[in-house]
Order: structure tokens, then C-alpha cells, then sequence
């Protein structure tokens, strides 16, 4: 008798905290007009790059705008491209209550793309690279390593920090970091940089032949195809203003 009263007292749900990867998409204009046209053409060529993800729209850029943001025309679009907005930060008052009344939550600001950490003593003066040359950075404080091959449909997101891969990214497998994303093997996958809108991170990678390459939104699908220079070779992602460009190295 005593177990099964234990029994039907045993809680049926539990409450934990979890991280799920969100994009971030830079509203840049209160146009909606123009925001859907613009959403229309740039995934023309990447049908699946919202793969039901959900979505934050970040309004930053256009909190001192008078003019309103057709939000109900907005997240239909986002929709009809197979993304799920449900979040909206960065906008003015009367933006973020717009925002909230077509069911889209308040998020918090951005947080640093990776941990402050104590300055460290000054190194000794080291001899200049060369203008043309490349330095490949080392993964920042915290990074997640991950030394297993992703898989078609697997993904791993790092949150506030670096993502190092020591082994092959699918094509179909997702990898995102809001700092850098480093991937010391064949990159054939997703690999998305600045997700919480970094625009100094970078993708890093021995063997570059990516589904798809982005960078705090800006992104670039194998549609355009690569050039010989980088090619299934060690190459860099970085943002020059809003303009995508791939160095070997």
C-alpha cells in the first residue's frame, strides 16, 4: 500500500533549464515592404536556410525610427520561409509592445561574444606579419570542442563563445558559435559565426566546402560557387562592413 501511494505522489513533470540556438535576423528598416521582398530574394537561392528554426529579431538598428514596423506582415513572412520568430530585443518602447501583442517574448541584450577574462602581462614585441598576411587566431575562453564527425541533421551550438570542431562537419549538419566557429577538418555543413550578431567573428576551417557560410546574418550558400583559391582548402570566413569574404590561408 505504502508503494503505491509513493507511487501516485511521484511527480509527473519536472522543471530545467535549457539552451536552445536561436538565429538572430538584423531588422534594419521599418519598411515591411521592402523587408519582405529583400527576405524573398536572399533565400531565393537557400530554400531550407530556416529549417523551422526559431527566430529573434533584433530591432537595434532601427529603435529611433518613428515610422512602425508592420510586425503581423513581418512574422507572416518569416513564416512563410520556415522560420519561427518568437523573440524581439533592441527596439524602442512602442516597438517591443508592437512586438509582444503578435506574441513575440522580450529577450535580453546581447551578452559579450566571449567571457571577460583578466588582462594578461604583456608579451615581449614580436616581429609584424606581412600586410597580405593571415594570423589564425586561437579559440577564446570557454570554447566547446567537439572531436566527433556531425552527422547529417545533428547540430551543436556554443553559446557566448568559440566552437572548435577537430573532425568532419556533414553536409546537413549545423554548426553554430556567437564567437568563432574553427573546424580543423572538412567543413561540408552549416557553419554559422556571430549568431547573437558579432560581426568580428570569423569562420575558420582546413578544408572549406560548406553548404553554407554566415556571418551575424550575412550568409553565403554553395549557389555561388567558390573560388579555386579556396576550394576544399584552408580558408577563413570574415565580414568586410556587410560584405562576406572568404582568404585562403
Amino acid at each position: 500500500m505504502a508503494d503505491d501511494q509513493a507511487g501516485r505522489a511521484r511527480s509527473s513533470i519536472d522543471f530545467k533549464s535549457a539552451q536552445l540556438p536561436v538565429v538572430a535576423v538584423m531588422v534594419k528598416s521599418t519598411d515591411t515592404a521592402r523587408l519582405t521582398a529583400e527576405l524573398a530574394e536572399r533565400l531565393n537561392d537557400a530554400p531550407d536556410f530556416f529549417d523551422n528554426d526559431p527566430v529573434l529579431l533584433d530591432l537595434s538598428a532601427v529603435q529611433h525610427e518613428e515610422s512602425a514596423i508592420d510586425f503581423p506582415a513581418l512574422v507572416a513572412a518569416l513564416r512563410r520561409h520556415h522560420a519561427r520568430p518568437v523573440a524581439v530585443r533592441g527596439g524602442s518602447e512602442a516597438q517591443m509592445q508592437a512586438a509582444h501583442e503578435q506574441g513575440l517574448i522580450a529577450a535580453p541584450e546581447a551578452a559579450p561574444a566571449r567571457p571577460a577574462t583578466a588582462p594578461a602581462p604583456e608579451p615581449e614585441p614580436a616581429a609584424q606579419p606581412e600586410p597580405d598576411a593571415v594570423a589564425l587566431p586561437l579559440p577564446g575562453p570557454g570554447a566547446i570542442v567537439v572531436d566527433k564527425p556531425l552527422r547529417s541533421g545533428q547540430q551543436v551550438y556554443a553559446r557566448g563563445a568559440d566552437v572548435v570542431v577537430l573532425a568532419m562537419v556533414s553536409f546537413g549538419a549545423e554548426v553554430i558559435a556567437d564567437g568563432n566557429v574553427h573546424v580543423y577538418a572538412p567543413l561540408r555543413g552549416r557553419a554559422i559565426a556571430g549568431a547573437r550578431g558579432d560581426t568580428s567573428a570569423r569562420i575558420f576551417t582546413t578544408c572549406l566546402e560548406a553548404q553554407l557560410v554566415s556571418i551575424a546574418g550575412i550568409y553565403r550558400t554553395t549557389e555561388t560557387e567558390l573560388p579555386e583559391t579556396v576550394r576544399g582548402k584552408a580558408a577563413q570566413v570574415r565580414l568586410d562592413g556587410e560584405k562576406l569574404l572568404i582568404d585562403p590561408l
